[in-house]
């Protein structure tokens, strides 16, 4: 446990650290500079993730609760959704945490999906290296629950916590094939619902050795436990190692895309095909040898 952020010499005000991620977010001058120069610490991160309507914003608020009462200082960044048509996002997380808003020693930032189709912002690794820089005890990353597609968060989270509901148990096979196979704890929320015995026992029968914990967030019952497992997770310097590979391969992946614009692909496309013998596969080999 570090000492109160606010009397950390070393931790700049909230105003600063929200600088640092706007500028980071928003690509605006000197963000690679920002970057290059970060020291970037060693603070567990954790994934919150699962399909929608699972009370994943509601299990984040009781496990903040839980962690704030043990004096740690906490980030979060919450994910939201963003229209594919407006690229407007509602950053409701900070609606949803809004008793916590004032806290000394937790630092809530909501981040809009952008269009990205992991449920991640495309900026999120970045962001989230910002916040290692400083001294918190444990940054959090909910992410906008869209399913397997999720799977992003494993290349950037240091435990990833699968959210289920007692409905889910239909789905769980499906499921496996996505988001089931990241989790490093799953839990089944709401579980004061008819079936949820039932669905964690067949959880823990595909889960292996993985941990499986009931919740029912809203009353706060089974939160101490997360909270208490949360704490005692060790993190292997292989896992490390491997975080740090998927974050490389994502942002040079980001980098070498960067030059590339949906609406500019679509005119030349539309001038493309007035060409009869128009072959998707050539048009994008001539793009990539034109890059």
């Amino acid at each position: 446990m570090s000492d109160n952020i606010i009397r950390d010499p070393n931790f700049k005000s909230f105003r600063e650290i929200s600088r640092s991620l706007t500028v980071v977010e928003n690509g605006l001058e000197g963000a690679q500079k920002l970057l290059k120069n970060l020291k970037i610490g060693s603070t567990p991160v954790i994934g919150i993730t699962g399909p929608p309507g699972a009370g994943k914003s509601t299990l984040l608020a009781g496990l903040i609760d839980e962690l704030l009462k043990e004096n740690l200082s906490l980030a979060v960044l919450a994910v939201d959704p963003t229209s594919p048509f407006t690229y407007g996002s509602l950053l409701g997380d900070r609606i949803r945490m809004q008793s916590y808003a004032t806290h000394p020693q937790l630092f809530i930032r909501s981040v809009a999906t952008r269009g990205s189709l992991g449920g991640l912002s495309g900026k999120i690794i970045e962001m989230t290296d910002v916040l290692k820089s400083y001294s918190f005890d444990y940054i959090f990353i909910e992410t906008v629950g869209v399913g397997q597609s999720e799977v992003e968060i494993a290349s950037l989270a240091d435990l990833t916590m699968v959210v289920l509901v007692p409905e889910s148990g239909d789905e769980v096979q499906s499921i496996k094939a996505g988001i089931m196979e990241i989790g490093d704890a799953f839990i089944v929320n709401k579980a004061d619902r008819e079936g949820a015995d039932r669905f964690e026992k067949n959880i823990r029968l595909l889960s292996s050795e993985i941990p499986v914990f009931k919740t029912v967030a809203t009353t706060g019952r089974g939160l101490s436990e997360l909270a208490a497992f949360i704490k005692s997770f060790k993190i292997l310097p292989q896992n490390r190692t491997l975080i740090l590979a998927k974050k490389a391969w994502e942002l040079i992946k980001e980098q070498r895309m960067s030059d590339i614009n949906l609406a500019t692909l679509e005119e030349q496309i539309t001038a493309a095909r007035a060409d009869e013998n128009f072959n998707i596969y050539s048009f994008v080999e001539s793009r990539i040898k034109s890059s």
